[in-house]
């Protein structure tokens, strides 16, 4: 009950152990449970590690973000979300570094104090890593002053892509003439990718030297700046520059499961629920199946009789 309360909404999960067990139970119940269970697990996380240790010839990549969840108690808030992995573990069979063997996952609602200290807790876990402990992140002021002052000999960069975006908002907003912008965007990224970032904002303030958009995006690039050697990125562990693994993330962990259609989740259900897919995606299931073992089901079992 508590694996299928995680993985589909509780109506879903009624239909499915009625056809599988043929057993009926409602999704209230199905509710009941899982939250219980969340609660209790809640109470066992730990914050080390689940992966192995970093060999020598092994970069271990951090990833942060936030994700927003639709709440009855404050409307949107945001879900803080993490992902450790190490080069090792990119695989492909074609050559590019496509998918991920194993990470380990942190998902927190709360403020970005109480997620970094958990991320603290476990990547202090593999030990001083120093510039083999690499973060990809997006602009966000916390993010980047939690790397900077929790790990300063760790390397920190700026999302390529994320980059790119607000070079193309610039663009887009610039240029009339579309092909032309085209031909200035694509040079841009070439620029970038060989670490000529100072060139890039001369290259802007060239062209537009008293636009308000480009003296925004010349602050967040000159903000970031030593965020962006993507020539020499390229050429440590598995060469990603791209946050690309903390938005998958964000679908498996978060949005498959509570950003379904209609969901407004309470805060405390929405945190039980959250430690129910973490403990899951980090492969940790023997977890709930020893919370069964000691028998937490019977504070949320219907009353009969």
């Amino acid at each position: 009950m508590v694996y299928f309360g995680q993985t589909e909404c509780y109506d879903k999960c009624s239909e499915i152990l009625k056809k599988t067990l043929d057993i009926d139970i409602g999704h209230s119940q199905v509710n009941r449970i899982t939250d219980t269970y969340g609660a209790e697990l809640g109470k066992t996380i730990s914050n080390t590690r689940t992966l192995s240790p970093v060999n020598s010839n092994e970069i271990l990549y951090a990833q942060a973000d936030g994700s927003m969840i639709f709440t009855r108690d404050s409307d949107w808030k945001e879900v803080k979300v993490g992902r450790i992995f190490k080069s090792s573990d990119c695989v492909d069979p074609n050559g590019k570094n496509s998918w991920i063997r194993h990470s380990q996952y942190i998902g927190y609602l709360g403020n970005c104090k109480q997620f970094s200290t958990q991320m603290d807790d476990i990547l202090d876990d593999y030990g001083n890593l120093k510039n083999r402990l690499v973060f990809i992140s997006d602009g966000a002021t916390w993010i980047k002053n939690w790397i900077e002052d929790s790990f300063p000999d760790a390397i920190s960069i700026l999302d390529y892509y994320h980059a790119l975006e607000h070079l193309s908002q610039f663009s887009n907003s610039y240029f009339k003439d579309k092909e032309q912008e085209l031909i200035w965007l694509d040079d841009q990224k070439k620029l970038l990718l060989e670490s000529q970032v100072s060139q890039v904002i001369e290259n802007v303030r060239q062209i537009a030297p008293k636009e308000k958009i480009a003296q925004k995006l010349i602050a967040y690039f000159e903000t970031n700046k030593n965020r962006m050697d993507y020539k020499s990125y390229k050429q440590i562990g598995c060469g990603i520059i791209g946050s690309g693994a903390i938005e998958s993330a964000h679908r498996t962990l978060i949005q498959n499961r509570m950003k379904l259609s209609g969901q407004r989740w309470s805060v405390k259900g929405a945190k039980n629920m959250l430690n129910i897919r973490v403990t899951d995606m980090n492969k940790k299931w023997e977890n709930v199946i020893n919370l069964v073992k000691k028998d937490f089901r019977k504070p949320c079992l219907k009353k009969t009789g």
